[in-house]
């Protein structure tokens, strides 16, 4: 039983990062709407109930999704987009632990907020992306 629950187990894992049939190569740009510039920090991510590959942002806000490695593509499918880890550094607290700030408003970063969604065909290359800024509440 413990050997069968550990094959099922391992099977159904291979199946998750296997994915189905070949996988499309895929990248973009992610800039900010009001002036066009590109967001530099950053990981995009395209997810699914049961799937997550992501694209690290590079200087020019350009990104290549992958999911087992950096530039491995994406099964065929639709996925939730959104955009983790864009943020700053803007002090330290007492501990010297780092103060971040968000870099974009806060709904592109969860696949259930941020509105972003794409069918990934084997005809997609790119997905380019345009993100609102942060701006702070007032106090």
């Amino acid at each position: 039983m413990m050997k069968t629950n550990l094959f099922l187990g391992l099977s159904l894992t291979l199946l998750l990062f296997s994915g189905c049939g070949d996988k499309v190569g895929l990248g973009g740009k992610v800039t900010f709407s009001d002036d066009g510039s590109p967001l530099v920090t950053g990981t995009v991510c395209f997810e699914t109930d049961t799937y997550l590959a992501r694209g690290t942002l590079k200087p020019d806000g350009s990104y290549v999704v992958g999911s087992l490695s950096e530039k491995d593509g994406l099964p065929p499918g639709n996925y939730r987009v959104y955009i983790s880890g864009a943020e700053k550094e803007i002090g330290q607290d007492r501990e010297g632990m780092a103060i971040m700030e968000p870099l974009i408003d806060a709904k592109f970063a969860s696949g259930s907020t941020s509105e972003l969604s794409l069918e990934v065909t084997s005809s997609t290359k790119t997905f380019d992306i345009k993100v609102d800024r942060y701006v702070p509440t007032k106090k």
